[in-house]
């Protein structure tokens, strides 16, 4: 490995830096979209099952908060309809939606910074050839007589440093367009939940009471 980083020269630095940098980015949300993290199944059916005896005391809340993003996104809405259970459908489904906008951030975080690794990475293996190339012809410039080292450098430099730009960039690409997939359901499930939740506090006979 030592030598094929030798032989491609320092071009492959910018990327050997992408590399672990994307690695790193793609464990961190590998971890943190695990669905028992975000959206467990079964959570707003919980809450709703919970909700028909009367609405959470505020540790309870707290709990639903912390376990998970969509927990986050339930609580947010019935700690506004605890305060008042006459609380207007607008202001719930506010309450509702402010949250889900923060959970949409969270979810989201870092995958701007895959995708501009992604895009990065062919372009830095471009620039390893462009420099190999240079060197090639800097090899057989006119009245130099050739050097075939120098040659030899040059073509290891330009094609190491394509292939490496493409190894770094192609994993990248997939893992981003997975992680924003999966993104996309789990807000898809939180909107879901929530508008089921909504609806189901907008019935609730405690609004009458």
């Amino acid at each position: 490995m030592l030598s094929i980083i030798q032989a491609a020269g320092w071009p492959i630095w910018p990327l050997i830096f992408c590399s672990v940098a994307a690695l790193a980015l793609i464990l961190e949300r590998v971890v943190s979209l695990r669905r028992v993290r975000v959206a467990p199944k079964g959570l707003v059916e919980e809450v709703i099952g919970v909700t028909r005896q009367g609405l959470p005391s505020a540790d309870m809340l707290d709990k639903l908060a912390r376990n998970s993003i969509q927990g986050r996104v339930l609580a947010s809405g019935l700690k506004v309809a605890a305060l008042d259970s006459r609380t207007p459908e607008p202001v719930l489904r506010q309450a509702f939606e402010h949250a889900g906008s923060a959970a949409a951030h969270e979810l989201n975080k870092y995958l701007n910074a895959l995708a501009t690794i992604a895009s990065a990475a062919p372009l830095l293996g471009l620039l390893g050839t462009v420099i190999g190339m240079i060197e090639i012809f800097g090899a057989q410039a006119p009245g130099s007589g050739g050097n075939p080292a120098q040659l030899a450098h040059g073509i290891s430099i330009a094609l190491y440093n394509t292939a490496f730009g493409l190894i770094v960039a192609i994993p990248a690409l997939m893992c981003h367009r997975y992680f924003r997939g999966q993104v996309n359901g789990y807000l898809h499930d939180m909107e879901q939940s929530a508008e089921k939740l909504l609806h189901h506090l907008v019935r609730s006979p405690l609004r009458h009471l």
